[in-house]
């Protein structure tokens, strides 16, 4: 991963202007929020697949109530999103994170794993995977979350041309304890770092996705429509070890078994 790029090649800020700091020539930048304003920056293109990549530190501490989130998203009403969404935490416990897959902005797709280190610590990578077969969401190279493409029969998939987003905000109506636990605002300003701000990934000019599905990419070769049999493994673990919620086995909330889940 490339961490010489610098962030106003491929982003700009989007909100909280005045809560954004740049370091080490732009090739960081830390997020703030108080109880002022939270804060967050965007690609300043959009596309239609690739392998995207954030290596993020989040805030320390007392989190709870705070989110830190990296994600892609379309436009409008009807979007498709991609998200991972950190979930503060009282100190000394552990963050969450939480991963969701929307199309048509219909999401409700929520899985969550306990990560096997401190995620404010230091910076680790995060990577999402959108190609015409899958989606897949690695922690530092590890597959934590397979969203396989299954239109064949009827489950949507993201197709729309998406941006990519990092934002940190003031969530204390749901995130912590399902929303009992609230923000501590003695512990402001709260602050998310981010590096790695090179693209790998299809830039659309139009709404037309089309070309993105182009086995020119590398990212669409065929050693990425699925996993291999290592990062199966991997991702089995992560499933069997780590994961506390999954929208999936939730039969309070879809006593029918999603068609994705199948």
């Amino acid at each position: 991963m490339d961490t010489e790029t610098r962030f106003d090649q491929n982003y700009e800020v989007i909100w909280g202007d005045d809560h954004v700091v740049s370091l080490n020539q732009g090739r960081q930048i830390q997020l703030t929020m108080d109880n002022s304003s939270g804060s967050g920056f965007g690609s300043k293109m959009a596309y239609g697949s690739g392998f995207f990549h954030m290596r993020i530190k989040v805030p320390n501490r007392n989190s709870a109530g705070v989110v830190t989130a990296y994600y892609l998203s379309s436009e409008g009403s009807k979007h498709d999103e991609l998200d991972f969404e950190f979930l503060g935490n009282r100190e000394g416990k552990p963050y969450r994170l939480q991963t969701n897959v929307f199309v048509d902005g219909q999401g409700n797709r929520e899985q969550r794993i306990r990560l096997w280190f401190d995620p404010s610590a230091d910076f680790h990578s995060y990577r999402i995977l959108w190609n015409q077969h899958q989606i897949v969401f690695y922690v530092d190279n590890v597959p934590i979350r397979v969203y396989r493409k299954k239109t064949n029969i009827g489950v949507g998939y993201p197709s729309k041309a998406m941006q990519i987003e990092a934002t940190l905000w003031d969530a204390e109506s749901w995130a912590t304890n399902g929303g009992k636990t609230k923000t501590d605002w003695s512990y402001a300003p709260f602050k998310a770092n981010f590096q790695g701000f090179d693209v790998s990934a299809c830039q659309v000019l139009t709404s037309n996705a089309k070309n993105c599905s182009s086995d020119n990419y590398w990212w669409n070769s065929q050693k990425f429509w699925q996993l291999d049999p290592l990062r199966q493994s991997q991702y089995e673990r992560i499933k069997h070890k780590y994961m506390t919620y999954d929208y999936c086995t939730d039969r309070k909330r879809y006593p029918e078994i999603p068609l994705e889940c199948l």
